[in-house]
């Protein structure tokens, strides 16, 4: 099962790594605590979808850019599952 929150985080995390910017700057431009962001990034909390695009404003990042980023390794990840079980299977 693909895990939502962890995907989010992943990607938020590596457009901030991208951009070579620290959690305690993004987490400052967000107004969002660094703990909560570093949750946020490790998969570990659900971010709001208001938080999502304070989140997005700090990278300089469209939401719908991030949404749509996120979608692709999703549907990426459901087709691996559903190959691995389709192997299982025969």
């Amino acid at each position: 099962m693909v895990i939502l929150r962890r995907v989010i985080g992943e990607e938020l995390r590596r457009r901030r790594q991208d951009q070579g910017r620290t959690l305690r700057d993004v987490s400052a431009a967000a107004r969002v605590s660094l703990g909560y962001l570093s949750e946020i990034e490790r998969g570990q909390k659900e971010a709001s979808s208001e938080l999502l695009a304070a989140i997005c404003t700090a990278l300089d990042v469209p939401l719908s850019q991030l949404l749509g980023a996120v979608s692709d390794e999703v549907a990426a990840q459901e087709a691996a599952q559903l190959r691995a079980a389709a192997s299982r299977a025969a």
